[in-house]
């Protein structure tokens, strides 16, 4: 027979064998650094211009910044940060380099939801952090998701519940608590309103002095920051459920918006979430906030029938919500919830295989314009990055053949180019005050 104590000292031989993966993984201070750009990436495919015109640039202005030159070869090879420098000082044909942000705009928010475990949501997640992250974007991404793959894709290891998405959840609860229970004390009719009670097991975690900062980590990627997760964090959906049972008027689905209505609108430009694979307190929290869904589905046909099942109990699970909250206030969040777009994304597409091409043809069969033209390939390079918790953008090219990694780039970028399309197109429909 076996209880939770075997199977707490199962998961620490997992402990121990998953340090030893990091080391291997990270570097040999076990934290996740950032490579160098070569001055040919950087050129044909961070600025998509010519390798002799961003020569010749570099070449009439000293003063910008220059890279490094390695001891056995002549390519020069920059870091993130002065890609970005060079982006913001050069023009090219009196153009910007800088990539397109409607001005006054907060930062725009998309979700990359659906119920299969192993649609490459955390892949999508991080690819495309990354892209956007080179194509000069200041991205936060949020983890919903326990398994915190995306955290540790990220580098980040060593996180507390008490900054992760529950944090933020429990934080709200108190505020929210507070703020309800210091409005007037009475309603039109005359009664008196009631106190709304919370235990000190909640309030002696002091969340609520914490501010927005606190739950924000950095990465190894100076433009790309993160509120990660962690295996602890799984136990949110049943601390939800007693929140919920505290104060039957909180609108637990919207503290993660609130969140982020208290971030400065400058302070990013992109904010994406990598959500569980499943429907409950985190993932509506995820939805709520989200300007854009974006929904990647493998190419079989349990995946289809899989994101058939998402969108139906998504639908059934937001009608719900907006009958039962309707006269709760709702900070900035309008019910019934609203996307300025909804999108598919089919991921580990072979386009030899005669059953995945059937299946990308039912895809778009179904959900027409809202389906992706470009799916994410499947390659030996995207099945490495992954075995190593990387992306494709992190690895060093001269790992593997170019052609190899420059096919595997090529599957993201395509990816990529349209989501940050269709991004654009709905950023410029969200209003001022949202």
């Amino acid at each position: 027979m076996y209880t939770h104590e075997d199977l707490a000292r199962l998961q620490a031989q997992s402990l121990k064998m998953q340090g030893w993966i990091r080391r291997q993984t990270f570097s040999p201070a076990n934290e996740k650094t950032l490579r160098r750009f070569s001055s040919w990436e950087v050129a044909e495919l961070i600025f998509r211009i010519n390798q002799s015109t961003f020569r010749g640039k570099l070449a009439a202005e000293p003063n910008l910044p220059l890279g490094e030159v390695e001891e056995d070869g002549r390519q020069r090879w920059f870091s993130l940060e002065e890609v970005n420098e060079l982006r913001r000082r050069v023009r090219i044909n009196r153009k910007t380099l800088m990539p397109p942000r409607p001005e006054g705009k907060r930062a725009f928010r998309a979700a990359i939801a659906n119920f299969k475990g192993g649609a490459g949501k955390s892949t999508v997640a991080l690819h495309f952090a990354h892209a956007a992250a080179l194509d000069g974007y200041r991205v936060l991404v949020v983890d919903f998701d326990p398994q915190a793959t995306l955290s540790h894709s990220m580098g980040l290891t060593d996180v507390g519940e008490d900054h992760t998405v529950w944090g933020i959840m429990a934080r709200d609860l108190e505020r929210e608590t507070d703020r309800m229970n210091a409005a007037a004390k009475g309603a039109e009719s005359g009664t008196a309103l009631p106190q709304r009670k919370l235990p000190a097991s909640i309030r002696d975690m002091g969340l609520s002095t914490l501010r927005p900062g606190d739950f924000i980590k950095p990465t190894a990627w100076p433009t790309i920051d993160i509120v990660p997760s962690c295996a602890n964090a799984a136990f949110v959906e049943f601390a939800s459920a007693q929140y919920r049972h505290l104060n039957p008027e909180w609108t637990f689905f919207g503290a993660v918006s609130r969140f982020l209505d208290s971030l400065a609108d400058d302070a990013y430009d992109l904010i994406l979430f990598d959500c569980p694979p499943a429907i409950g307190y985190q993932s509506m929290n995820a939805v709520f906030a989200a300007d854009m869904l974006y929904i990647p589905s493998g190419p079989g046909y349990w995946e289809y029938d899989s994101t058939t099942s998402f969108i139906g109990q998504l639908s059934e699970a937001l009608e719900d919500l907006s009958h039962g909250f309707e006269n709760f206030p709702t900070g900035k969040i309008r019910l019934p919830k609203a996307f300025a777009d909804i999108r598919f994304l089919m991921t580990r597409y072979e386009p030899s295989n005669e059953l995945h091409q059937a299946m990308m043809g039912a895809f778009k069969q179904v959900f027409g314009e809202r389906m992706a033209e470009h799916p994410i390939e499947l390659t030996r390079a995207v099945e490495q990055s992954g075995r190593f918790l990387s992306s494709i953008y992190e690895i060093d090219y001269r790992e593997m053949t170019r052609g190899t990694w420059r096919r595997a780039r090529a599957t993201f970028d395509q990816a990529y180019e349209e989501f940050r399309s269709h991004v654009i197109a709905a950023w410029d429909k969200l209003e001022d005050e949202a």
